[in-house]
């Protein structure tokens, strides 16, 4: 999925409004932890994960009915949006943020 500039930064922004709030789950454990507890409202998994770790939290995912998204953000970034080394997988547990996040993937636009 090609995103332009404009939608990538608010994306970003986004993430890292959701991170400061301590609303993003990070790293494999908590990733799953927070899948598993009902918490997630969205999963990004990094561009350049092993398939193992993507058909392993897209079947979580699936399972639980939670969006989830493979081809949007490589690993590198989603820890720098985070203020994080390398994260493979994220989750974000606030509805509004992955809402807006879900929309500007989706190619639409975000709630001002």
């Amino acid at each position: 999925m090609i995103l332009n500039d404009i939608a990538k930064r608010k994306i970003y922004g986004m993430i890292g409004i959701a991170a400061k709030a301590g609303k993003v789950q990070s790293g494999e454990f908590c990733t799953e932890k927070s899948i598993k507890s009902g918490r997630a409202k969205l999963c990004l998994i990094g561009t350049d994960a092993s398939e193992a770790t993507k058909k392993h939290f897209a079947d979580m995912c699936s399972f639980r009915k939670i969006p989830v998204y493979m081809d949007v953000i490589d690993k590198d970034s989603l820890g720098h949006i985070i203020g994080r080394g390398m994260r493979a997988s994220i989750t974000i547990e606030d509805k509004g943020l992955s809402d807006n996040v879900i929309r500007l993937i989706e190619g639409g636009i975000a709630d001002e």
